[in-house]
Parts: C-alpha cells; structure tokens; sequence
C-alpha cells in the first residue's frame, strides 16, 4: 500500500534536477600557436535559471589545481545560453592535467529559496 501511494505521488508531482553542460566529454590537447602552450576548445551550456556565473578550472589525478589560461576564469553565461572558450596549458603540466571542471557560482544576494552548487568536470584523455 504504502508502496502504491508513493508511486502515485511521485507520477503526479514530477520534479527534475538541472545543471550546466561541458563538452567534450574527454577533451583532447593539440598545439596552440604559441610555444610551449597546448590548447582545448570547451563549450558549455547553462540549464539553471538560478545562476548565470560558471567558474573553470584545472585539475590533477590527486585533486590538485594546475594553472591555466582562458579568456576569463569566470563565465556569465545565461539560462539556456552557450559559450564556448579556449582552455591554454603548459606543455610542462600536459602530462598532470587530469579533469578540466567548472562549478557554478551563486549570488548572495535576493536569496529567496536554497540553491545547490553545481560541478561538472571533464576528464582529460
């Protein structure tokens, strides 16, 4: 019975989680045309209405960060929007870059309901 009724109420009130994309999913380097730096193309799209703020970074196998370089370490990107940057890394770090990840970043400010941080990586091949 009990069983029954929790079917029921979930079939009648639907709930959905929504977070942000990054592609590809295994980013792949190739050689920039500066020396000494590799490059990845990454796109994201934004699916939360509650945050227009995704923050990138670089990180190793043992979740350490690695430096990096792109237009802008912080993306605004609105609901249902698309961007897609350039990632640069050292040809010394190429070998430790292991995810490449962005989190979004919510405002203090016109809190009206909880909102829960979002982070998606991609691992590096």
């Amino acid at each position: 019975m009990i069983r029954a009724l929790l079917c029921v109420m979930l079939l009648a009130f639907p709930f959905s989680l929504t977070a942000h994309e990054m592609l590809p999913t295994y980013p792949k380097f190739t050689p920039s045309f500066i020396e000494g730096l590799y490059k990845t193309n990454i796109r994201m799209f934004n699916k939360r209405s509650d945050v227009e703020y995704y923050e990138v970074s670089v990180w190793d196998e043992e979740w350490n960060p690695i430096p990096f370089a792109t237009s802008s370490s912080v993306l605004k990107i609105p609901h249902l929007g698309k961007v897609q940057f350039d990632l640069y890394v050292r040809k010394k770090d190429l070998n430790s870059v292991e995810y490449i990840c962005s989190m979004s970043k919510l405002k203090k400010e016109n809190i009206t309901r909880t909102s829960v941080a979002t982070r998606v990586c991609s691992r590096v091949k």
